[in-house]
């Protein structure tokens, strides 16, 4: 499947998934979670540039950059978390 057709097929399932207002939807687990998922960042990043991109929609007081167990490099994604939940919906 194309990977832009896929994403969209996400983003609908998403949209229907919020509307529905399911209690078991992960969603409504993780709505006041102060962490998000960061994906497709470059592999020459390090923590600090990360956070200083993500710092500007509010204090970053953790984060997760991925990294491979045998070479130490990482995998291009994050997983960040604000002091205060409203940053999530900015960043």
């Amino acid at each position: 499947m194309n990977p832009l057709t896929n994403m969209k097929n996400v983003l609908k399932l998403s949209e229907n998934d919020l509307k529905g207002g399911s209690k078991s939807s992960w969603h409504d687990q993780y709505k006041n979670s102060a962490w998000i998922f960061v994906g497709g960042l470059p592999y020459d990043l390090t923590e600090g540039d990360v956070i200083a991109v993500f710092s500007q929609y509010g204090e970053v007081v953790n984060i997760n950059l991925v990294r491979d167990k045998a070479t130490g490099k990482q995998k291009g994604f994050c997983f960040i978390c604000y002091e205060d939940q409203r940053s999530t919906i900015l960043a």
